[in-house]
């Protein structure tokens, strides 16, 4: 019974010529499609609004690296390179915590534990989970759906993996990013 709001793409190259877009809970929008948050993140990237991030002199997205794997965006500050991973979430539950996974994820772990290699070679490497909806309050692993997950976040992160988590603002009118979000990532 949650009002959604679909996108129009007619075109002969894609199965469905509807894209689901964003559903309201009642309280808040909720961004669905997984394939804005890494534009999103690329243009507060671009735009220097994440502080942590600002000043790159070169972003590109979908690069490959690791074993078989594209990183959604690599940055280049100076010599140095940044290795971004985002991830989507939408789930929110009753203690207020955003979490990420929302279902077991081997692909996730796999994505932590190149992060984790990239920092082991002298890189940086960022794990950004971009959060499309907004009525939490912190970010933690959903350990209680994949403990592996869970348990990889918190060694990359104690390997020098940098996590975070942005907050957005959503509308029928579009996504933008907005504030950090604390993270509990023992919780």
């Amino acid at each position: 019974g949650w009002p959604v709001l679909l996108s129009h793409h007619p075109s002969p190259k894609r199965r469905l010529a509807y894209t689901w877009e964003l559903v309201h809970n009642g309280v808040c929008w909720i961004g669905i499609n997984t394939g804005l948050p890494n534009r999103v993140v690329a243009e507060a990237v671009r735009a220097n609004r994440i502080p942590s991030l600002a000043g790159a002199d070169e972003l590109r997205p979908e690069v490959k690296y690791g074993i078989n794997s594209r990183i959604d965006l690599l940055a280049r500050f100076g010599e140095g390179l940044c290795y971004i991973e985002v991830k989507n979430v939408t789930l929110v539950e009753a203690d207020g915590y955003y979490r990420f996974p929302d279902a077991r994820t081997e692909r996730g772990e796999k994505h932590l534990r190149e992060l984790t290699a990239q920092v082991q070679a002298g890189h940086r490497a960022v794990m950004c989970f971009l959060v499309q909806r907004s009525d939490g309050t912190r970010f933690a692993p959903a350990g209680h759906i994949d403990p592996q997950y869970a348990t990889t976040l918190r060694a990359a992160h104690a390997a020098g993996v940098e996590v975070m988590a942005w907050g957005t603002s959503i509308s029928p009118q579009g996504i933008t990013l907005t504030t950090p979000i604390p993270l509990a990532l023992d919780a």
